[in-house]
């Protein structure tokens, strides 16, 4: 117990966050380990469906290789889909920011607000995320009664127009992603001592002031948490183009190695994605982080 008391900051810290994560780590040994084995196992072989269940023959990289060669599906939906994340994270981030600064700020039915954005969260999502896509419910109606396209090509560029527009129908789609990504903000900006800001006026800084030295730097972690969270959530999406080849190829038209060879390289490009996301960001702490050290 006195160890522990005579701990850092940091290493209590990073023995919290073991704690949290442990549950995590003894579900995953438990129900996600042997499945992910096995379709590892699945990606090298030709898999069969006989009598005595799934029978494999080897096939090496085969799969693997078909996917970038002969396979004129995979691809373009691949590309679809992280151009729709390079779209989304960005406008995700920026709305749930500015919304968790307005519903930080006190004023009468603050929760019931909070409520609303978290939502489409539980709401929209699975199911009922396609039905209501396929419906028309996550673009804007505007664009094709008013006809939009046409009518501002007139004036701006469609190289320019048709992205702009593109990210104005998606802006649905990213009030329904943002549930979670405005709680984390709303927490780190929560964590912000009053004082801080009380400081910062008597020195005659003006909340425009107070903002950019005070509130972004210290939301900063939330910043990279949330862009980890918004880009995991995009690829796995179960409407998203490569999720709904793949859940075609194995389970439509049951070829079940072929299958989990485009799962396991879709998780190595989010994986890269991923690193390339925390080497961009790996500068960005907290102050008081900082400080600790």
């Amino acid at each position: 117990m006195m160890k522990l008391m005579r701990m850092s900051m940091r290493k209590r810290n990073i023995l919290e966050g073991y704690s949290f994560i442990s549950l995590w780590l003894i579900g995953f040994l438990l129900f996600m380990a042997v499945p992910l084995g096995k379709s590892l196992y699945y990606s090298f072989n030709q898999m069969v469906l006989t009598t005595n269940g799934l029978v494999g023959t080897y096939s090496g990289f085969a799969f693997y290789r078909d996917a970038f060669t002969t396979d004129v599906n995979f691809l373009p939906n691949l590309m679809s889909t992280i151009t729709t994340m390079l779209v989304h994270v960005p406008l995700i981030i920026i709305f749930a920011m500015f919304s968790a600064l307005l519903l930080n700020r006190p004023f009468r039915g603050r929760m019931m607000f909070r409520s609303f954005f978290f939502l489409p969260v539980i709401i929209a999502s699975g199911v009922v995320l396609q039905t209501l896509m396929n419906q028309g419910a996550a673009t804007l109606p505007i664009f094709v009664q008013y006809d939009l396209a046409t009518a501002l090509s007139k004036y701006i560029p469609l190289e320019i127009l048709l992205p702009l527009l593109r990210m104005m129908e998606s802006l649905t789609l990213v009030m329904w992603d943002s549930g979670v990504q405005i709680l984390i903000f709303l927490a780190g900006l929560q964590a912000i001592s009053p004082s801080l800001y009380e400081a910062a006026k008597c020195d005659g800084a003006t909340p425009w002031e107070s903002f950019w030295k005070i509130t972004f730097p210290m939301i900063t972690p939330m910043i990279l948490v949330n862009i980890l969270f918004s880009v995991v959530n995009s690829f796995t999406k179960v409407n998203n183009s490569v999720m709904v080849y793949i859940n075609t190829v194995a389970f439509k038209q049951n070829d079940y190695g072929y299958g989990a060879a485009l799962g396991w390289i879709y998780f190595i490009i989010i994986f890269f994605i991923i690193l390339l996301v925390m080497f961009m960001f790996r500068n960005m702490d907290s102050p008081y982080t900082k400080e600790g050290r």
